[in-house]
């Protein structure tokens, strides 16, 4: 006799089944189980990228122009596990599907803890992709790239508009970065190094942080470790990097900041005749519309004054019509003539009648 079919388990209490979200952060908190972080955090090193609506694209152009001068400089990557896998039961298993499970998920894991040389994690804010690095220099290779499209004049980009070397990060807090840049400026500014320096700031979804302060206590600590460097806002030796988003600040010091466009990707490859026509453009077009303005403003003053003066003559001579015509209607019914009227129109009036003809 056949057994009974087993009812389905009870649902859990308060009898509502777990919904889609919650498997879902389930799988994105084990696909992060190997150790990498999901989002922009401080202690990291790595390259901000901005670009223009399309972050997915944006991170596929920048993981191909980055692995293509990455292995340029620093040769083909190399994969290293973080934790050995264990070889396991090597028993043989007469279940073909199983085994084929059981080496999809090894696969699987041995891929997840695989630490790459470039990884996207979330910046915190729209039209910013954050590429965390490992094993290299962010500023060396960014300047490398910026300097081959600076010589070539060579577009090879179409979303990316800035790339920006990050050489660390920490929390976004007066206090915090003071402590961070006393140590992380030392390499650039102090004694017997020096230079010449600029400090750029942009905050992102941050209300916290104020730039006026943030640039007075950077500068301090600058000069600080070594009273011989100065600022200079025209061509600086060097450029303080300040990049908050939300509770993080990313920081790095680069060189030909100015030269190469304030590392701008789209502006890079364009030649000096090109940027010299561009400025020109723009300064005839900003001429061209004070000019049309200001033409504009003595045509509307020159008809209302054209119209004024139309108006008065207008009225003038309609004034002296009518003077006359009492005068010619009677003198045309008495004599049953009908007289001239220039005899009935003084002299000066003559040329207005002439123009109103």
């Amino acid at each position: 006799m056949a057994s009974p079919v087993e009812p389905p388990p009870p649902p859990a209490a308060g009898g509502k089944r777990k919904g889609k979200a919650v498997y879902v952060q389930a799988k994105r908190a084990r696909r992060w189980d190997a150790g990498k972080p999901r989002q922009l955090e401080p202690g990291l090193q790595g390259i901000l990228i901005t670009c223009n609506m399309n972050e997915r694209k944006c991170v596929e152009e920048a993981y191909s122009l980055l692995n293509e001068y990455g292995d340029d400089l620093y040769g083909p990557e190399k994969f290293t596990d973080t934790n050995q896998q264990s070889s396991g039961n090597e028993e043989e298993d007469d279940d073909v599907e199983a085994a084929l499970k059981k080496e999809v998920d090894d696969i699987r894991a041995s891929t997840e803890m695989r630490l790459r040389r470039f990884q996207s994690v979330e910046s915190g804010a729209n039209n910013v992709v954050f590429i965390r690095t490992l094993g290299i220099e962010p500023e060396k290779l960014v300047h490398h790239i910026l300097q081959d499209m600076y010589n070539t004049k060579k577009k090879k980009t179409r979303v990316i508009l800035r790339m920006l070397p990050i050489s660390g990060t920490c929390k976004a807090f007066l206090e915090d970065m003071k402590k961070y840049a006393e140590t992380f400026l030392e390499p650039w500014f102090k004694a017997p190094n020096k230079g010449t320096f600029q400090i750029v700031y942009k905050s992102r979804n941050n209300s916290h942080m104020n730039r006026d302060d943030v640039i007075k206590e950077l500068a301090g600590i600058v000069g600080s470790l070594n009273s011989e460097n100065k600022v200079d806002l025209t061509n600086p030796q060097y450029t303080v990097v300040v990049e908050i988003i939300k509770a993080v600040c990313c920081l790095s010091v680069v060189k030909d900041y100015m030269l190469f466009r304030k590392y701008n990707l789209q502006e890079v490859v364009k030649s000096a005749k090109d940027q010299a026509q561009i400025n020109q453009k723009q300064a005839e077009h900003a001429g061209n519309g004070k000019e049309a303005k200001l033409e504009s403003c003595d045509k509307s003053h020159q008809s209302g004054l054209a119209e004024r003066n139309n108006q008065q003559e207008v009225l003038e001579s309609s004034e002296q019509v009518e003077q006359t015509k009492p005068g010619s209607e009677t003198k045309a019914n008495e004599g049953g003539t009908k007289p001239e009227l220039a005899s009935q129109v003084p002299e000066e009036s003559k040329s207005d009648e002439n123009d109103l003809t």
